[in-house]
Order: structure tokens, then sequence, then C-alpha cells
């Protein structure tokens, strides 16, 4: 008998022994706060436990070796991971749950003055959510280009090799006719010319809104091929948030951002801060640069104050200092001689002031006002010319948003003004202006059955100078079926003449002449149509969603806005081309979804034509194609790959000269430990660049190099560049 009982004593000692506790902590993969509530079961053992207010979960009762233990929870993407037990001694598995980015329905669109769900939108809206800009912001910290220049219906045109500004082109227009809005405000124009999209960093955003084709009817003229709305960051209660990075290019490139952010029931912060250092490189050794001297900063912090539940004011500060120097390495380096004089050097200044109050009832009814002013400081200088002016910008609106039966209901007025003042009026022939524009609108959208929305909306605006505009524009949505909807609208617009255009540059201005009596504003209209298909299946980790999307596009400017340059006198100005501008096309787009993986393919076929040149009819710098794929994974809990491939078709340049179609490829490897993510990050791998097909830099007719002209940009200068980046969340 005492040798039974000392065989089951040693018998429950091995087995209490072999049983062991598995200790996790789960978190939101983006954020980084823990995740109260999550479901943590070994699958088929009845073993199960819930995570506690800190995200923590002990699992007790397991067996030594390979155990498999699925985590989930309500609106984050299941995962089940494999662990070997015993744990080392005060080890704790970190798990992160991602967002689920099938639910569509979370999406809230700001960009329609409406709050609604993007699913229920009868104009078609993409967003880029706060996982692809966190993605975005290990890549390119500097700015957004390269975010919104991997959208496929986008393309990111540079403009100028000394300068570095780029263009983005939506549907086969210039980029002057996007609008480009900060949370619902305009933001940038006229002077700032095409740099303000280069002085926007990722860390500094939550979502990005693109709605493509005509959007004049709620923010007014400049939205005549769409609009780009940026939302900021807010702080959220009792989370406080700190994320620091640190970037560095073989380019030559450092950036240093930080953002931090608090808050209690009625106070709340945001602060972001950051700088950009680049040095000047010549990649393909012609001796000018093809990347310029820069030196930027970033200060924007904003205030958030809660006198009620439903209530909140929001109160900000944007400034920005930037220094831009490219042209003649010698001369970069401080040896100018008689060959050897061109640069340009661009020095700019801008202060933001923006205020915004919010007062929602319980019903969904909303106030809002929200104003901003800014104060713009650009010094332009050259080895021949120079521009040294001021433009001075306002927005003020007043608006309301009714839920009234069937209906959701937006109205209000605005005001935008910009004007501009030279400082040497007397070296130039540009002389000072001030635009005013005051504009009521209203937007109704009439959801008569479940199936069906109708959105119509009109505004009048006034402009001081170039007339009064009603702008119309009607949209509807209709789904057919859970997975199956279309839409199709359509509006007008308009765009108030610019001296600033991208086929400037700064030794130009001064043989710019004012616009003459008869010169008009350019207006538009556009007609989007698209079928959309999604379908979501499985559970957990097997649980996907696919997404189809066919659009069509059309869009008329008549009056385009054009220049051209007297040889004799060198003297350039502004006329309306007699004949419209017609852009149509499509894109198809599809995007697969599984667990941590990705996979998109998009096409964009474009047809953009100037009609008054019957020799040369097609719009320069539009690829008639354009074809995008993106994919990533993760590889456990640590990794994460990406690879991205892209091919630019054929452009038609001033000239009436094809370029040759070409790819650009691009990689990315992820590792996240803790709180710290390093991102390894190559771009353009091929190494693909117009200078090793052509020369970028022209001399004059005499064959110098001193003031020299330069090809139009139509592929990357810069080549291959590799970054290393690394984020830390506190």
């Amino acid at each position: 008998m005492r040798l039974i009982f000392t065989g089951l004593f040693l018998l429950l000692t091995f087995v209490a022994q072999a049983q062991h506790e598995l200790r996790a902590v789960v978190q939101d993969s983006l954020t980084r706060e823990p995740l109260p509530g999550v479901t943590a079961v070994v699958p088929g053992s009845g073993i199960g436990a819930s995570t506690d207010a800190q995200g923590r979960v002990t699992l007790p009762g397991l067996p030594a070796g390979s155990t498999a233990v699925a985590f989930s929870l309500v609106g984050y993407r299941g995962r089940t991971l494999r662990v070997t037990l015993p744990q080392a001694p005060g080890a704790v598995l970190s798990v992160r749950l991602a967002t689920s980015s099938a639910e569509l329905g979370e999406v809230i669109v700001t960009s329609t003055r409406t709050n609604s769900r993007i699913e229920d939108l009868p104009t078609r809206i993409e967003v880029l959510g706060a996982e692809e800009i966190e993605e975005e912001g290990g890549l390119k910290p500097g700015n957004i280009v390269s975010l919104l220049g991997d959208v496929a219906g986008i393309q990111a045109q540079p403009t100028s090799v000394t300068t570095g500004s780029t263009d983005l082109r939506i549907q086969g227009l210039s980029g002057k006719y996007t609008q480009l809005l900060r949370d619902g405000v305009p933001l940038f124009g006229g002077f700032a010319g095409s740099f303000g999209i280069l002085q926007i960093p990722p860390l500094d955003l939550r979502q990005v809104e693109i709605i493509k084709g005509a959007s004049s009817t709620l923010y007014g003229g400049g939205a005549i091929a769409g609009m780009i709305n940026l939302v900021s960051r807010e702080p959220q209660l009792n989370a406080p948030e700190r994320t620091f990075l640190v970037n560095q290019s073989t380019l030559r490139e450092t950036n240093l951002n930080g953002f931090v952010a608090a808050r209690n029931e009625k106070l709340g912060y945001t602060l972001f801060a950051g700088g950009t250092r680049q040095q000047a490189v010549d990649v393909d050794k012609d001796g000018f640069s093809d990347l310029p001297r820069l030196r930027s900063f970033l200060l924007h912090p904003r205030l958030f104050w809660y006198p009620a539940e439903n209530q909140k004011l929001i109160v900000g500060y944007t400034g920005t200092y930037e220094e831009r120097r490219g042209g003649d390495v010698q001369v970069l380096g401080g040896q100018p001689d008689a060959r050897h004089q061109f640069f340009i050097s661009n020095t700019s200044w801008r202060h933001t002031a923006d205020a915004r109050y919010e007062n929602t009832a319980a019903s969904g009814n909303q106030l809002l006002l929200k104003a901003n002013l800014s104060d713009f400081q650009r010094t332009a200088t050259t080895n021949t010319t120079g521009l040294d002016a001021r433009q001075l910008s306002y927005y003020t609106e007043a608006s309301e948003l009714l839920h009234v039966a069937q209906h959701t209901i937006v109205a209000g007025l605005n005001v935008t003004g910009e004007s501009f003042r030279p400082r040497h009026p007397g070296q130039l022939r540009l002389r000072s202006y001030d635009y005013v524009t005051p504009g009521l609108f209203a937007q109704d959208d009439w959801k008569p059955t479940a199936a069906f929305t109708l959105q119509t909306g009109l505004r009048l605006d006034h402009h001081n100078q170039y007339g009064t505009f009603v702008l119309p524009r009607v949209s509807g949505l209709l789904q057919f079926s859970p997975a199956w909807s279309a839409r199709v609208g359509g509006g007008l617009g308009y765009k108030a003449p610019t001296f600033f255009a991208n086929e400037l540059d700064e030794r130009d201005y001064a043989n710019l002449l004012p616009f003459a009596a008869d010169v008009q504003a350019e207006q538009s209209a556009g007609a989007n149509v698209d079928v959309n298909f999604q379908t979501k299946g499985g559970s957990g980790e097997d649980s996907y969603s696919l997404t189809v999307n066919q659009s069509f596009f059309l869009t008329r400017i008549a009056h385009p806005l054009l220049l051209s340059q007297d040889d004799a006198t060198g003297l350039i100005r502004f006329f309306n081309a007699p004949a419209p501008f017609v852009t149509q096309g499509f894109e198809t787009y599809v995007r697969y979804r599984q667990d941590e993986t990705e996979l998109y393919l998009g096409y964009l076929f474009t047809d953009a034509r100037r009609h008054q040149a019957a020799d040369n009819p097609y719009l320069s710098l539009i690829a008639r194609h354009k074809v995008a794929g993106v994919g990533t994974v993760e590889l456990g809990p640590h990794w994460r790959v990406g690879v991205e491939a892209s091919y630019i078709g054929q452009q038609y340049l001033d000239n009436g000269r094809r370029t040759p179609g070409y790819f650009i490829t691009a990689g990315m490897l992820r590792y996240t430990t803790g709180p710290v993510s390093f991102v390894l990050n190559g771009e353009n791998l091929l190494d693909y660049r117009q200078t090793r097909r052509e020369a970028v830099v022209l001399s004059d007719a005499q064959g110098s190099f001193a003031n020299p002209g330069f090809r139009q940009l139509w592929a990357p200068v810069e080549g291959r560049v590799l970054n290393l980046s690394m984020t830390l969340k506190l």
C-alpha cells in the first residue's frame, strides 16, 4: 500500500509540474494602448480567460511544449499564436491586435460635412487610415507625397530638379485643380506653389480623405479634379501618447519628428514638432544638384477644451520655416565664378492660427464654426532675378448640420480671402492683388429607402474680381445587395487665375505680366461613375475581405489658363485657351485582406487632351497608363514585409514628344519589439532615372551653363534611395 501511495504521489507531482501558466498582455497595434475584454482561448481545451483593464491575462493549467492560443475582440482582427511553455521567469507574451480593416463602417468621413460612414456616402471617397499613415511615417517621414503617390488615381509628378517641388495630379489634371484641406479648411495655394504638400509630415495626421472629381459645391473654387482632406490627430480620453521618430536616408536626408498628446474630461492637447535636414546631392554627376539643400522645421500645437459632453473648442497654431537651395554644385559649395553662377534659393516662413467650435446634439445635429488666418512670407533668390513677397490668406465658416426624417442637411456660409504683396514692386511687373470670395452652400442627403441615397448640393460664390459662380452638384448611391453598390455623380467647378504656375521657375517672375482685362476664371463640368463589389468571410485569422472597384471619370475645363513667352522680349503672359481641356478615363482596383496580409492591384487609364492644338492634342506629363501593386504580410509577432511595384506609361511633352514607360519598385522590412519599431525601406530599387536617358540641364544658345534651361521632368531624377527609421512609442 505504501508503494501505491508513493507511486500516486510521484504521478501527481509529475502532472502538477507538467502544468504551466501563460502570461500575456494585449495592446492595440497602432496606439499601443492596452485592450481590456480580449478573449484568450486554447482551442479545444476549454481553457480561456479575458484581459483586465491593463490588457493582462493569465491562462493556467497548460501543458509543457507548443500550444496554440487564440486572441479575439470585436472590432479587431483575431490572432492565433503558437507559444512554447514554460515561459522564462518573469516573461510576458506581447500580443498586438489590429483593428479590422474589413469593418469599413467604422471609417467616419469628415470632408463631406455630414460625418457619415464611408459606405453610406453617395460620393466616392478613398480613406487612408491610421495604419497606412503610421506605416508611411517610417518609410518617408518628411512629407506625404509618397503616401498619396501610391494611390492608383494620383500621379506624383516632380516639377523642378532645382527646388525638388512636386505636383499631385488627379484624373489627368494639374495639381492646381485639386483643393487641399487641413481639417476641412483650405490650405496653402497661391504664392505657396507646389511647396505646401512637401511640408506636411505623416506623423501629425490621423487619416487622409481623397475625393476624385468635381467637389467645389462644399468648399468653393479649386476642387475641379478633386479634394484631399488631411485630418489631424486628436487626444484620447485618459490615454496619453508619446511618439518619437528618427530617420536617415542614403541620399543624406535626416528627419527628427515627435508627437505627444493627452486629455482629461475637460482639457486636452496635441503637439507635433519636427525637422528635416537634406544635403544637396548631385546623383548623375553633371555638376547640378538633383536634390536641393533643405532645412525645415514645423511646430503644430493644438489645445482642446470640452466645456460640455456635446461641445468642443480647438485652438491651434502652425509654424513652418523652410530653406531650399539648389543649382550649380560649385556655387552651392561657395565657389562661384564666371562659368558657375546658377542657383535658386527659397526661404519661407508660414504662421497659421486656426480655431474650431463644435456643438453636437444627441440627435446628431451640429453647429460648426471654424476659421483660420495664415501669413506666408517667401523670398526667392536666383543668380539673375528674385521675388520677395508676402501672402495673407484667411477662411471663416459657419454651418449647421440637421437630421430631418430621411434627410441629412448641411447649410452654411463662408468667406475666403487672399492678399498678395510684393516687397519690392519696382523689380516686378506683377502687382498686389486682393481676392475676397463670400459663399453660400447647402447640401441634402436624402435616403428614401435603405438601398438608395440621393445627394444634391448648391453653392453660390461671388469672387470680387472674376464674378459670380453657381455650382450645383448631384450624386446617387444604389446598394443592390450587401456586396454590390454603384455611385454616379457630377457637378460644376471653377478656378480663379493665379500667377504661380508650376511651368515657371523663380527666374521667370521678373518677366511675368499682370493679367489682361479679358482673362477669366476657368470653369469645369465633371462626372464620375463607379461600381463596387465587396465580400467578407471567415472568422479570426481566417477572416478576409475582397474589394473590387471599377470607376469612370470625365472632366471638361472651359477657358483653361495657359501662358506664352515672347521670344524677343522674354515677357510672359497668361491667356485663356479658346478650346477646352477634356480628360476622361477609368480606374480599376482589387484589394484583398486577410489577417495581417494585404494585396492591392490598381490600373488607371487617362486620356487628357487640349482641343485647341490639333498637331499636339495631348496634355503634357499625364501618363496614359499607370499600374500599381502592393503586397504586405506580417511574419510572426515582430516582422512585417512589404513590396510595391508600379508602371508609369508613356507621357506626352509640350513639344509633342512621347516619353518611354518605366517601372518603379520598392521594398520594406519592419521589425517591432515592445515600444520600438525599426523600418528599412528601399525606394526605386531598379534605380530608374530620367538622367540615364537624357540630360535634364541644358545650356543656353552660347553653350553656357551659367543660366541653364531645363527639360520637363517625366521620371525621377534622384534614383535609388534607402532609409532606416526608428519609431519609439511611450
